[in-house]
């Protein structure tokens, strides 16, 4: 295997404490390439009505359809998606190349360390 090319910008980290599940990334990616999925919980306490949030449970970038742009990025209210400057392992198995919510916050951990951030599709992608 080679290393990604050094045009690539890198890899889309997520923090998912900071997500709101919102589901702007979801519907402005062109190509879309992310998946999310989002639990709603109501706190009758909140209030004289409650409050009802979203609470997100699953987020998966397909990296074999994603084109790089940024948009998701770009347009994350709340800073949750973020361009690291390590690249993905290169995989030859297409399914490798979906990374779960657990694979994607660990890629923001790891963004501190030099060369590919590796990773196993098998670790979060259920």
């Amino acid at each position: 295997m080679t290393d990604a090319p050094q045009r690539r910008r890198g890899a889309i980290a997520l923090t998912p404490s900071a997500c709101t599940s919102c589901m702007i990334c979801v519907r402005e990616c062109p190509v879309w390439c992310i998946e999310l999925t989002a639990e709603k919980r109501h706190d009758p306490t909140a209030g004289p009505r409650g409050r009802s949030t979203l609470e997100l449970t699953e987020f998966r970038i397909d990296y074999g359809l994603c084109m790089d742009c940024g948009i998701c990025v770009d347009v994350c209210p709340t800073d949750a998606l973020a361009w690291v400057p390590d690249t993905l392992a290169p995989t030859v198995a297409a399914g490798d190349l979906t990374l779960g919510k657990q694979a994607l916050s660990d890629i923001a951990v790891d963004s501190g360390a030099e060369g590919n951030v590796a990773h196993s599709a098998s670790d979060d992608v259920s």
